[in-house]
């Protein structure tokens, strides 16, 4: 039986504490009885754990109500019920402050969790092996899909980003490519060994035969123009074809599948941030969970003790 379960004994305090709010809910805002009940459970529920932490209700911290929803998202919650229920905990936190029963709201500066946003499609890092010697380099456009393939996924660099790149913006000798990003914020970004040697070899060997005017762009299209992100995505999809990627790919795969590899390789997720150029950390976040599950996997696989 589960922390969460109702046949768990709630205290006489906790109890009357609930009801009282919800008496007021209900004559503030008229809520029917389902909606009561389920705010009942929620705050139920967060009641129970912090008794199983020897805490309360009245003297709850926000620390507790980020483990409390820690532990909520890790029994597999899905984020909108999560977010529903932080809902109602910040309006118990906020009544109990009102009525003066607390002195300091520990949920008012609790976000609540983004929901709706799919987790990233990743690759495998053999998959990322398989994808990228997929390009026979032995044609120009096929040493400049494989630089191509190499860098974004060194880089983790959006595909128009990518695409729009110039020979002035990579610095070989410092191993370095600076990124004009979304909004025109600037970023450095480094290259790995492997990455700086194909382009090497792109720059030497194909490049000079696809340039056409615009002698800057650093990967021009067989016109010798400036690549699409139409037409990168579709020189994706046909090496996937011929390495025997059968997952469901997007534009955006190596990008995913870099910062997935990072954070289970054991990056720092504000090292990730800045080199994905992400403003905000919560985005770059949602590869946390992807590398989670990674993990999970991993474990329950190879763990003695895993139970499997």
């Amino acid at each position: 039986m589960g922390p969460y379960s109702e046949m768990t004994e709630l205290t006489d305090d906790h109890g009357r504490l609930i009801d009282s709010w919800l008496d007021q809910q209900w004559l503030e805002k008229g809520l029917s009885e389902h909606s009561l009940e389920s705010y009942r459970r929620d705050i139920r529920q967060l009641a129970v754990w912090l008794q199983g932490q020897q805490g309360s209700l009245l003297q709850c911290e926000r620390y507790q109500l980020l483990e409390f929803l820690a532990d909520r998202h890790q029994q597999g919650v899905g984020a909108r019920s999560v977010a529903r229920q932080l809902s109602a905990v910040k309006s118990f936190f906020r009544w109990l402050k009102r009525e003066g029963r607390i002195e300091e709201d520990p949920a008012l500066l609790i976000e609540r969790p983004k929901t709706g946003r799919p987790l990233p499609k990743t690759l495998t890092e053999a998959d990322v092996e398989a994808l990228l010697a997929a390009p026979d380099v032995s044609t120009p456009l096929g040493l400049r899909d494989r630089a191509m393939l190499e860098l974004i996924y060194a880089t983790g660099l959006r595909v128009t980003e990518l695409v729009t790149l110039t020979q002035s913006q990579i610095n070989p000798r410092q191993g370095l490519v600076r990124v004009i990003g979304k909004g025109d914020k600037e970023r450095l970004v480094p290259l790995g060994e492997e990455a700086l040697h194909w382009l090497a070899r792109y720059l030497r060997e194909a490049r000079p035969l696809l340039l056409g005017d615009n002698q800057e762009l650093l990967f021009p299209s067989r016109r010798g123009t400036c690549m699409t992100r139409q037409t990168f995505w579709h020189r994706i999809k046909q090496m996937a074809m011929v390495a025997g990627v059968e997952k469901k790919l997007s534009p955006h795969t190596l990008r995913h599948a870099f910062a997935t590899h990072l954070l289970n390789h054991g990056a720092d997720l504000r090292v990730v941030q800045l080199l994905l150029g992400h403003s905000d950390l919560s985005t770059t976040q949602i590869y946390t969970h992807v590398a989670q599950q990674r993990l999970q996997d991993l474990y329950q696989k190879h763990h003695p003790r895993s139970g499997t």
